[in-house]
């Protein structure tokens, strides 16, 4: 009546369905080979997405400058002041005269004499200033009109307007990138608010805001334009003062070269670094994703194969030595895989024994029915018939265990565990079988031992996390088992007490024992080692099996052993069940 392997007809569903599943000629689902055939996992580009973020938000931040360039053009703006003042100051002392016939408008000084700009002095001046100070200088009367300007040069055809031509392009690399840059990160940002520039050929005073403010406030104004071809320009308007009356306005212009050129340097540094940070983060996250997607990759095939194959050939890979959750997910999944093993060839070993005793009794039976039709003696038959019913009793009595031996373990999963009481638990069942009145029972007494009545401090307290059915099951299948090994007369004693962090439970009867190298073996299903003269099939074999489950599925442990006397003969038999405490 002792069994070890704690396996239940339920886990018949888990051989099937890890043979289920649609597969090709190979036993390889198409779906999973084309889950397994990318270049980049999706964990490898999840990883370079998260990764590559910060460094792709960090450059395009940087790239929109607006301050620093908003700084240059400022710094620019004031160089360009400084510039027109020098200009406007030389000329405001070099090319002022008196000449009242002078056809440019007067201007009426403190001491009554009127002041003009000499248009001829001014030309010269204007233009050896402009091309010292690499600018663009241009000079307009009190009326507003142009009276000179640096690009335009006096030939015999008339005036020619001179003009600087961008350097060649060599159609190098350098220059399409440059060109590239032009089209696109130029444009950010800054560009955007400036007006358009225009210049019409002599144009007044009129079309230069910048001017027309000089010449009302006599404060020097600027202004930044954007022209035809992208390039910013700016401007500086400085009003020529005499004895502090404004004789004319001179605009001193330059284009936005230099600014561009160092939002170009600044930008391609940036640019530069980022490419180096997009290597080094694209290396380090493909060296990541490799670490980490790679071997669950590998963790993934190895489980489609194990679940596909249908024998042991292929096996988990170990990765356990390494020292991360990779390495806990292989060595969980090869636990995994050898307790599904185990419990597949458990399942197999069970239906086998399963069908070796349900055939016993059939054999026997169809024995019974077949001769009892042939025999006429009424007591052969009396008799063959009380063989039938002993082997229906014993088929019904193999069914009824084989079927909570099943339930058993969907039962355990599914219950919720509660509190028991494993001392006031024995005294009942001891209380029970001693009051049982059955005259065919043995006269057996059943002692539930109390610390208290022998003088011994009682442990506070004696229970265990559990399900009290399926632990008050155990406990009675073992005293009931000792009751059957017991003489009559004899005692049963049970001890509960604390042991560390854990409750022990010992049962020890006054029988013969048990078999030498069997201690184990009787935890076995369908083991069957019975007392003397007790009836053949009355036990299936599968109470100390079904005991076992019960106790590991409770995180504890049971065991038998003998008990030996100072002589070293056999006393009886000990069973000892531990159970975590609360």
């Amino acid at each position: 009546m002792r069994s070890e392997n704690n396996v239940s007809l339920n886990d018949l569903r888990i051989k099937s369905s890890l043979q289920s599943g649609e597969s090709d000629g190979h036993g390889q689902s198409t779906k999973s080979k084309s889950r397994f055939r990318r270049i980049f996992s999706p964990l490898t580009l999840r990883v370079l997405a998260v990764n590559l973020t910060a460094p792709f938000l960090l450059v395009l931040s940087l790239l929109f400058l607006n301050q620093y360039e908003e700084t240059l053009i400022a710094t620019e703006l004031e160089a360009l002041r400084t510039q027109g003042e020098l200009i406007a100051a030389s000329i405001g002392e070099g090319a002022v005269v008196v000449d009242i016939d002078n056809n440019a408008f007067p201007v009426f000084t403190p001491n009554g004499a009127l002041r003009v700009i000499d248009p001829n002095a001014a030309r010269q001046l204007i233009r050896r200033l402009a091309g010292l100070a690499e600018v663009r200088a241009r000079l307009f009367d009190r009326s507003g009109q142009m009276v000179a300007d640096t690009r335009l040069l006096q030939g015999p055809g008339g005036e020619v307007q001179v003009l600087d031509l961008p350097p060649p392009d060599n159609g190098g690399l350098a220059e399409s990138l440059r060109r590239v840059y032009d089209l696109t990160i130029s444009r950010f940002a800054y560009d955007g608010d400036l007006e358009p520039y225009r210049e019409r050929p002599s144009a007044p005073a009129s079309d230069y805001k910048e001017v027309v403010r000089a010449m009302e406030t006599g404060e020097p104004d600027n202004a930044v334009r954007l022209r035809p071809d992208q390039q910013k320009v700016l401007t500086v308007a400085v009003p020529i003062l005499f004895y502090r009356q404004i004789v004319g306005v001179v605009m001193v212009s330059r284009d936005g070269s230099n600014v561009d050129e160092r939002m170009f340097g600044v930008r391609s540094s940036i640019l530069g670094i980022f490419g180096w940070v997009f290597i080094f983060t694209v290396l380090t996250s493909l060296f990541l994703a490799r670490t980490i997607a790679r071997p669950v990759r590998r963790l993934a095939e190895a489980a489609q194969l194990v679940r596909q194959s249908k024998s042991r050939r292929y096996t988990i890979p170990n990765l356990s030595d390494r020292s991360d959750e990779i390495g806990e997910l292989s060595a969980a999944l090869r636990d995994m895989t050898d307790s599904l093993w185990t419990r597949m060839d458990a399942i197999e070993a069970f239906a086998a024994d399963v069908a070796h005793e349900i055939k016993n009794p059939l054999t026997s039976l169809r024995s019974a029915v077949e001769t009892v039709a042939r025999v006429k003696d009424p007591e052969q038959q009396k008799r063959l018939m009380s063989i039938i019913l002993d082997d229906v009793a014993r088929l019904n009595r193999l069914i009824t265990d084989i079927s909570d031996a099943s339930r058993l373990d969907a039962e355990l999963s599914r219950a919720e565990m509660g509190v028991v009481g494993l001392d006031s638990l024995m005294k009942a069942i001891a209380n029970i079988q001693n009051a049982n009145d059955d005259p065919d029972a043995a006269k057996v007494q059943i002692i539930a031992d109390d610390p208290d009545s022998r003088g011994r401090r009682r442990d506070p307290d004696l229970s265990v996390p559990g399900l009290e059915g399926r632990l008050g099951q155990v406990f009675r299948n073992l005293v009931g088992n000792a009751m059957s090994f017991s003489p009559p007369g004899a005692t049963i004693t049970i001890r509960t007490a604390h042991t560390g962090r854990h409750i022990k439970v010992i049962i020890e009867d006054q029988g013969p024992g048990i078999p030498a190298g069997k201690e184990s073996a009787i935890f076995s299903r369908f083991y069957s080692e019975r007392p003397e003269g007790e009836k053949f099939g009355t036990h299936s074999g599968l109470g100390l099996s079904i005991s076992k489950q019960i106790v590991e599925a409770h995180h504890g442990t049971i065991y038998a052993e003998n008990i030996m006397s100072a002589d070293k003969q056999i006393k009886g038999a000990r069973f000892v069940v531990r159970l975590p405490a609360v």
